[in-house]
């Protein structure tokens, strides 16, 4: 997958059951900033986490303020959002190869 650089504040997702609702946004040069909001943070805030960070350095997001409030979203979900907001925020026009996601093993 192709490097990304956030150039504009982004939203995906829902606030639906069974979702989440991501926001991206630059972060001046002070890394990966990730706020989680979570009915399910006590058994599975470490993984929510996990699935976010790795799909950001992924897609080559070093630098990003993430403010994320999830509804129980499965692992699957979590990434397609991560992936929807950072096209939507980079202004960039790809194909994404869901498939070639699989791999990732996220």
């Amino acid at each position: 997958m192709s490097q990304f650089v956030i150039k504009n504040q982004a939203v995906a997702g829902t606030l639906e059951s069974s979702d989440m609702q991501i926001m991206i946004d630059k972060n001046d040069g002070k890394g990966i900033e990730l706020d989680l909001q979570s009915s399910v943070e006590f058994q599975y805030g470490d993984q929510i986490r996990k699935v976010i960070l790795e799909t950001l350095d992924h897609l080559g997001i070093k630098d990003a303020k993430v403010s994320v409030v999830d509804k129980g979203a499965l692992d699957c979900t979590i990434k397609a959002r991560t992936i929807a907001v950072v096209h939507r925020a980079s202004d960039t026009v790809q194909s994404i190869d869901w498939e070639g996601l699989e791999a990732w093993n996220v």
